[in-house]
């Protein structure tokens, strides 16, 4: 674990608890022979996280295209209405 810590600016007991969470979820697996623990990534779950990142990047990347368009068009309604009040 120190030498998984030592490159990061945070505690040892910081990165065991990040280490904690990633075995409970099945990403990792670690072992422990005598003083030292070994984490081994899980290729699979990790697969499995990609998929489920990716298919959500889809629908934000949807949402925001959507929110960007609305944006424009809100814009628009704007400089529409300004012109409009100029002319009065």
């Amino acid at each position: 674990m120190s030498e998984l810590a030592a490159p990061f600016e945070t505690t040892l007991a910081a990165i065991v608890q990040h280490v904690q969470v990633l075995e409970a979820s099945g990403l990792i697996s670690t072992e422990k022979i005598g003083r030292t623990r070994t984490c081994c990534v899980s290729a699979e779950a990790i697969g499995r996280a990609e998929q489920w990142l990716s298919a959500r990047r889809e629908i934000w990347e949807a949402r925001l295209d959507r929110m960007e368009d609305y944006i424009l068009e809100l814009q628009t309604t704007e400089k529409k209405r300004g012109k409009r009040a100029h002319r009065k």
